[in-house]
């Protein structure tokens, strides 16, 4: 086992970078590519790391990751065979407007082991996302019996008084009429599209901490680019266990 990689716990894999939404807020900036991971090299990823690492959490996100919902659920398939406890999804639940099709997609999710759901619902994603359509996948979720929670943006803390918190607090108590609960959210990283539309909420003086930074050095989860990149390396040309007993942050800048 590498020892830099002695603590690994989770993988996150990034599904696409293709988006359903146009948020101001988004870290990842315009979403211009259409970039989308490997299903079957994802979930055969996630057996060849689970028999070496204790991993106890799966997450998938993009971009939108139900955009390519086969995707999604052959990832999580791979981690319910391996016993994976944890196996989440972070969606903006717009991906259809097909109602049959929203239906189906929600069935399939809780087929494939899909356990958690955190459904991205605020002021920023409702700008370009019609709530209509979150609304039946959410309630469509809740029927399945799978666990599913609001997961809102906000824009410098969740007690700070601005007009997008206020709006995304509206939106919170649409959601929680139906008896669906809000989890804790994210604040919003000034980075890409949130750095350029919200720079005057920022100190630019004062140097951010970047929520998902990793020690290089004792790395507890990775995250898959969709073109398949990791650690400096990336799946497509090399097998992902070479990858993990290979990788050495003191000679790799990039990783």
């Amino acid at each position: 086992m590498n020892k830099y990689l002695k603590n690994l716990n989770r993988i996150e894999f990034v599904v696409t970078a293709a988006c359903s939404g146009k948020c101001k807020h988004c870290s990842q900036g315009e979403h211009k590519s259409n970039d989308k991971i490997d299903m079957n090299i994802a979930a055969d990823t996630v057996r060849k790391i689970s028999e070496k690492y204790n991993i106890k959490s799966v997450m998938t996100f993009g971009g939108e990751p139900l955009l390519y919902p086969e995707t999604v659920c052959e990832i999580h398939k791979s981690a319910k065979e391996m016993n994976i406890p944890q196996r989440q999804l972070i969606t903006n639940g717009y991906f259809s407007k097909d109602r049959k099709e929203i239906k189906s997609v929600a069935e399939n999710l809780l087929q494939s082991g899909v356990n958690e759901i955190l459904l991205s619902v605020d002021a920023f994603h409702q700008e370009t996302i019609p709530l209509e359509y979150v609304k039946i996948f959410a309630e469509n979720i809740k029927n399945t019996g799978v666990k599913i929670q609001v997961h809102p943006a906000w824009l410098v803390s969740s007690a700070h008084d601005n007009p997008y918190n206020n709006r995304t607090k509206e939106l919170l108590r649409e959601f929680t009429e139906t008896g669906i609960d809000t989890s804790s959210g994210n604040v919003i990283f000034p980075a890409g599209n949130a750095l350029r539309y919200f720079g005057e909420y920022f100190d630019s003086d004062k140097t951010e901490q970047n929520p998902y930074w990793e020690d290089p050095t004792d790395i507890k989860a990775i995250c898959f680019g969709a073109n398949g990149d990791i650690l400096g390396s990336n799946i497509y040309k090399q097998d992902i266990s070479d990858i993990l007993s290979s990788y050495n942050p003191k000679e790799n800048k990039n990783a």
